[in-house]
C-alpha cells in the first residue's frame, strides 16, 4: 500500500476555499509545534474526521494546493 505526506512549500491561503485554508492552517500549526511541515495525508483525514463526499472533497483541495505550489505530495511506499 502507497502511503503520502503533505509537505508545505509556502504559507499563503490567498484565493484558497474553506477546506484548503483549513489544511494550510493545519501544516502551519503543525511546523509551529512539531518543527516539522510535513504530515500523513490519512492522518489528516482522521484529524478533519471526514467522511463521504467530504473526504473526495478533500482530495481535491489538497490537488488543488499541490497544482498551486502551496503544498509537496509525497509518495512512499512502506517497507515489504
Amino acid at each position: 500500500m502507497i502511503t503520502s505526506i503533505a509537505t508545505l512549500l509556502r504559507n499563503t491561503t490567498w484565493k484558497c476555499g474553506k477546506i484548503e485554508r483549513r489544511v494550510v492552517n493545519y501544516l502551519q500549526h503543525r511546523h509551529q509545534r512539531c518543527g516539522s511541515a510535513q504530515t500523513p495525508v490519512k492522518d489528516m483525514m482522521n484529524d478533519f474526521e471526514l467522511s463521504g463526499k467530504q473526504k473526495s472533497e478533500f482530495l481535491e483541495a489538497i490537488r488543488r494546493l499541490e497544482k498551486r505550489n502551496i503544498i509537496k505530495i509525497s509518495w512512499i511506499s512502506p517497507p515489504k
